[in-house]
């Protein structure tokens, strides 16, 4: 059977979706062979839960109710999400008709005594329910732990092929499998067998070797920043392209202080991005825990954690934190106060095909673009965009895609049935004054060249030598500066337009997270010093707001 994890109502996305969009991907999933939904919520709000299991129910498919695990329940200095917690939450799950339970731990925070207790705990109440655990291997605690479910009732435990295993990924396959052996837990698994699986995933993974995070070895701050290991090497690569990869340390930390300023919150997609985020923002800002809620009112909070504090992804437990929620949304929707789904219209996507159709008429646009674009629309663009200009690179062998050719080196592929095309790369020219090369190759013996834009640092410095850009003032409160790296996604504002505190005068991306720029006070837009696409580092000039003109607004 296949599996595969779906988000409750936020489906596979990082925001809430209309009730008719989960329910038509669930079932086009179903369609598409998935027989097993593990199905979760980032806040673990039941009414998330709920309508995800009732949508998995409608489209036939086995329901893998989840419980997602922070904190320590053997630590009793950690009292929110305690035992009782997670009995009461597998309680409701179960009365709402699960087939099966998943105890989902996402960083590896579930210890082996901490394992033990929960599962011990799960299976003297629920003494029929099939137990799935899953947990990481981060702090490296991960085989002793799963272990731990096991002797306590687990019927399924989550490992990995020893070759992709340990760190932020699942505990080693071999090491499970073989510590049970002659035991009451013994698998019967073919241990030769498990070893030349590994042996081929060795030798994969090696094509991947440029893509590595270069983690080498497991650490316990896991139990301090409490990060998902699938977020891990993401953020990692992510606070390096946005300028802070010196910072790597601090964001951590940040990290930290981030999970507790937002009220100690479950962390897994999309809440975990949500965290993510607000690290970050708050080591390109140079802000603490103290100094972020008192300038929450002046300060342009990335997109994710606006929404957050909006209801957009559900209720936390516990609610949300004060005074902070009411200061960031001041000016702003306070948002949805249940489940965001039973407010949100429903999508026409029978309309939605016939606009994809149109934007993308070079594509025969199926059902399944239609979702995509319903949940992903810009990502789905751009993919259609690129699809368009290089072609179907999924044909092309590993290799060649991940690191491309050797000058004389000659590979194949399969254009369609039957037909293959064999390319030998000769030789790259010079780089040219516009930042490009040519590219000397053959395609089936006869010679070729094209002209293709160089993307490595002297490629784009050559085409995109960066001007110096204009600098905020932090002294005048009308000078108003990106609070971090990226690129200006759209521009909200026009020269000689009035606007309060709280209005939104930019829209910034950084990697995956957007960032609504607002107004920190009342004025006159007289200088716009960004246009859209603009590359920008921190503290530049995004609006200069004539903040006289804002006091006269105050008073007329």
């Amino acid at each position: 059977p296949f599996q595969m994890l779906l988000s409750g109502a936020n489906a596979v996305g990082y925001t809430s979706y209309a009730d008719n969009v989960v329910n038509a991907f669930v079932k086009e999933a179903r369609i598409a062979g998935i027989d097993v939904f593990r199905v979760f919520d980032s806040l673990n709000y039941i009414d998330n839960l709920k309508f995800g299991i009732d949508s998995v129910r409608a489209a036939n498919g086995v329901v893998e109710g989840t419980i997602c695990y922070t904190g320590d329940v053997s630590n009793p200095k950690k009292t929110k999400y305690s035992l009782e917690y997670y009995v009461d939450l597998t309680e409701q799950l179960v009365d709402h008709g699960i087939d099966v339970l998943a105890i989902k731990d996402m960083a590896g925070l579930l210890k082996p005594r901490a394992a033990t207790m929960l599962v011990g705990a799960l299976r003297t109440k629920f003494p029929d329910l099939p137990i799935h655990v899953h947990t990481h291997d981060t702090a490296g605690t991960g085989v002793a732990s799963m272990l731990a479910a096991a002797e306590a009732g687990a019927d399924v435990v989550d490992v990995c092929t020893d070759a992709m295993a340990g760190l932020t990924s699942q505990p080693a396959m071999g090491a499970l499998v073989a510590a049970v052996q002659g035991t009451d837990l013994e698998t019967d698994m073919d241990f030769d067998k498990i070893l030349k699986l590994n042996t081929f995933w060795e030798q994969t993974r090696g094509l991947y070797s440029p893509f590595e995070s270069g983690i080498k070895a497991g650490s316990a701050d896991v139990y301090i920043h409490e990060m998902p290991g699938g977020q891990y090497t993401n953020l990692k690569f992510q606070a390096f392209s946005n300028g802070l990869g010196s910072e790597w340390d601090r964001v951590k930390a940040a990290y930290a202080t981030s999970n507790q300023i937002l009220g100690d919150i479950v962390k897994v997609t999309p809440s975990s991005k949500v965290v993510g985020d607000l690290a970050q923002f708050l080591v390109a800002n140079d802000l603490n825990a103290t100094s972020v809620v008192d300038q929450a009112e002046t300060l342009s909070f990335p997109s994710s954690v606006v929404e957050y504090f909006q209801g957009y992804i559900g209720q936390p437990a516990g609610g949300f934190p004060e005074p902070l929620r009411t200061r960031v949304l001041k000016g702003k929707s306070t948002g949805y106060e249940g489940r965001p789904g039973a407010d949100i219209p429903a999508e026409d996507l029978e309309a939605l095909n016939l606009s994809v159709s149109k934007k993308h008429a070079r594509r025969d646009v199926s059902w399944r673009d239609t979702l995509s674009a319903a949940i992903y629309p810009a990502v789905f663009d751009d993919y259609v965009r690129k699809v368009n200009l290089h072609g179907p690179l999924t044909r092309l062998p590993t290799k060649a895609f991940l690191v491309g050719l050797d000058i004389d080196e000659e590979c194949e592929v399969e254009l369609r049935a039957g037909v293959r095309a064999s390319i030998k790369l000769k030789a790259i020219g010079e780089l040219l004054p516009n930042g490009n090369r040519e590219v000397f190759f053959e395609m089936n013996g006869i010679p070729r060249v094209v002209e293709t834009a160089d993307r490595t640092d002297a490629g784009e410095t050559k085409k995109f030598r960066i001007a110096s850009r204009e600098k905020s003032d932090p002294a005048d409160m009308g000078s108003v500066g990106a609070p971090m790296a990226g690129e200006v996604v759209q521009v909200l504002v026009k020269e000689g337009e009035d606007v309060k505190a709280g209005s939104a005068i930019a829209v910034l991306s950084a990697m995956k997270m957007e960032t609504t720029v607002s107004a920190p006070i009342d004025g006159r837009v007289k200088h716009i010093a960004i246009v859209p696409k603009d590359t920008i580092s921190a503290g530049d000039l995004l609006v200069a707001l004539d903040t006289d003109i804002g006091a006269s607004m105050d008073t007329a």
